[in-house]
């Protein structure tokens, strides 16, 4: 079976401490990501979910790897769309590295299934979430509303 994948890289003036807490800390996610928190220990083995601003958990999974602040694996399952939910688990790899004044953040995320809904979903919505994190640490302000546009 083939895999589907994206990845996605941009680079963000900033430091890789920020960018992580930035990736990972609730005041900072909901801020960029339409009012979402993400919620874990960030321990190799924790549980990990993505709840959105009414309570309703739209993801979830487990940190499969962890490498602060560089790098972190998280098994990830869409939890709110049935058709998504039924391809299983993924995994999004979140590399930051160095360059200059810089950071490179590199988003893979991938699955075992080829023709992926779920892929073809987190490629439309990964650009989105990552100008809007770039916009807030390097002007302070987002690109997105608190809340995402109903269809």
């Amino acid at each position: 079976m083939s895999n589907s994948k994206f990845i996605y890289v941009t680079y963000i003036r900033t430091t890789p401490e920020q960018l992580w807490d930035a990736l990972q800390k609730p005041e900072f996610t909901r801020t960029y990501w339409y009012g979402y928190v993400q919620e874990s220990t960030w321990e190799k083995g924790a549980s990990w979910k993505m709840v959105s601003p009414d309570g309703v958990v739209s993801d979830s999974g487990e940190v499969l790897e962890i490498d602060k602040p560089r790098r972190v694996v998280l098994g990830w399952r869409n939890e709110f769309m049935p058709n998504l939910r039924a391809e299983g688990y993924s995994t999004c790899t979140m590399l930051l590295e160095p360059d200059g004044e810089l950071v490179k953040l590199t988003i893979t995320h991938e699955i075992e299934k080829s023709e992926s809904e779920f892929i073809q979903a987190v490629s439309n919505g990964w650009p989105k979430i990552l100008s809007s994190l770039k916009s807030l640490l390097e002007t302070g302000t987002t690109s997105l509303p608190t809340k995402p546009a109903r269809k």
